[in-house]
């Protein structure tokens, strides 16, 4: 026999009605299940998962079905239900998808037909039956039996509407996985992109790590860090800006080539761009260049996004970013002529550059040299305008002070930046290995932080120690996870890639 589902009922609960209300009612009904027995029972195995039921027998038809018996076991959140009478329908979304049951007095009894009428969308349940299709051609599970495994104290949103509310998705993200089918699957990309580009750096003779989070001196790059204390040592602590220092011990150390996918902290502004926790990807290879890292960098986003989205030519807020083709490759100098309108003279001489600086609401220190004041414009006129993916190279020493500075250029390093739809996604450079150069540049940013510069960094003497020893040429880089994630899944906002993000406290 077959049966065709009627259409969707209202929740048993008036529409509208008080949350308050509702939970006290579900509270009661949990208080009588507790009075009859086990209310959370944990000796339910579901033996199937949705997608698998769907994906061996949608194909068949309802006579095929019948004619030889499939046997189906499944648990998950209830989302719909419609009654008519001696007979129920339910949607049920398990953590792969979801299957409708049909629940029937001749199948469970009339008793268990009564109770099931008083479940809410929201429960958990399981339950065993056989596969067939109604009229429609749904493929459904027909109950035998059936078991209220967890009860929901709290309504779920609206069905049509889901939760409008984009800040209640953050604080609430385990409602909007269960209610956004486009939430669950960015996070599965997500997933899917993290997993490749381990399995990615492993195969290209990588060796993954772990280091501290916890800092005695925050190092590896220029920003605040967040303050804490450690009462055991009664010792000042930090947490980790970014694991670069202790990743390039390990290379001093004899591992050539390491990696880590690592959580680091940064106590600035929140944005769609920034959150205070994020995740990145440092990697260091021995006797590689800054051209050696970007040929790899390139290689590890095309990699990431044919595995988690199944293709390199991406769509991102209604335009086309395109990382299958070669990145394009800039120094900070030339991008100034290529996107900023500069002419080939104007680009070198200081006067214009503070003039541009000006006209874009900057004003640049006295004692900024050439390179600065190019850097500088770069960052107020350029790096908005670099959509598709591309290198930046050639960055002052000033701000670069872990990199190795050029032979032909010493006022300038070995450095890049990759940028996409105008953020950065990247970071990397020919590290420096000359302890006395490294010493002498932390003495520099010692100063500075010093005259108030709170994301200066500090002198780290066990890091020079580790240098004398001797890091052989490497070369480095760092890759934002979250704004790749961002990318890959046409997110416009960091919040929400990332599962639980930063939010002030509720009030």
């Amino acid at each position: 026999m077959t049966t065709t589902p009627p259409t969707a009922a209202p929740a048993p609960s008036a529409p509208g009605a008080d949350d308050n209300q509702l939970i006290a009612e579900r509270r009661e009904k949990l208080a009588a299940i507790r009075a009859r027995g086990v209310a959370f029972p944990n000796d339910f195995k579901p033996g199937d998962h949705a997608v698998d039921l769907h994906r061996l027998h949608e194909g068949k038809t309802n006579e095929e079905l019948e004619a030889l018996p499939t046997a189906a076991s499944v648990a998950g959140r209830m989302m719909l239900k419609r009654v008519m009478g001696k007979a129920c329908f339910a949607t049920l979304q398990d953590g792969s998808g979801r299957i409708q049951l049909y629940v029937t007095s001749d199948a469970v009894g009339a008793e268990l037909l009564a109770a099931f009428k008083h479940w809410d969308l929201g429960d958990i349940l399981g339950a065993e039956g056989t596969l067939f299709k109604t009229r429609t051609g749904e493929l459904s599970i027909k109950v035998s039996a059936i078991r209220l495994l967890t009860k929901s104290l709290r309504p779920l949103p609206d069905k049509f509407h889901g939760m409008a509310d984009q800040e209640l998705k953050y604080r609430q993200r385990e409602v909007d996985l269960i209610m956004d089918e486009s939430s669950r699957e960015r996070f599965r990309a997500r997933s899917k992109a993290v997993s490749s580009i381990r399995q990615f750096m492993v195969e290209h003779g990588f060796l993954e790590v772990e280091t501290p989070i916890l800092h005695p001196i925050p190092g590896g790059a220029n920003a605040k860090p967040f303050v804490t204390h450690h009462n055991a040592l009664d010792q000042q602590m930090f947490l980790r800006i970014a694991p670069e220092l202790y990743l390039k011990r390990l290379v001093v150390g004899g591992f050539e080539r390491v990696f880590e996918i690592n959580r680091s902290f940064r106590n600035e502004g929140v944005s769609v761009r920034h959150n205070p926790e994020f995740t990145m990807m440092e990697f260091y290879a021995a006797y590689w260049n800054h051209h050696d890292l970007m040929d790899f960098t390139e290689q590890i986003l095309r990699h990431a996004a044919r595995k988690a989205v199944g293709t390199a030519q991406l769509g991102y807020g209604g335009r086309v970013v395109d990382l299958e083709s070669p990145f394009q490759r800039l120094s900070v100098r030339n991008s100034l002529v290529v996107h900023a309108g500069l002419r080939e003279a104007e680009a070198d001489d200081a006067a214009v550059l503070r003039a541009k600086l000006k006209a874009h609401g900057e004003e640049a220190p006295s004692h900024w040299g050439l390179a600065e004041l190019q850097f500088g414009l770069f960052e107020a006129a350029v790096e908005e305008k670099l959509w598709q993916p591309t290198f930046i190279v050639d960055y002052p020493v000033e701000v670069s002070p872990l990199a190795r500075a050029s032979d032909a250029n010493p006022a300038i390093t070995e450095r890049f930046e990759l940028f996409i739809t105008g953020r950065e996604f990247g970071n990397g450079f020919s590290e420096l290995n000359d302890p006395e150069d490294q010493a002498a540049r932390f003495a520099a940013q010692a100063a500075n932080k010093e005259a108030g510069d709170e994301e200066a960094m500090y002198f780290d003497a066990d890091y020079i120690r580790a240098l004398e020893h001797g890091l052989p040429p490497t070369g480095g880089c760092g890759i934002g996870i979250d704004r790749l994630m961002m990318l890959l899944t046409d997110s416009p906002s960091i919040r929400d890639v990332i599962l639980f993000p930063a939010l002030r406290r509720e009030a």
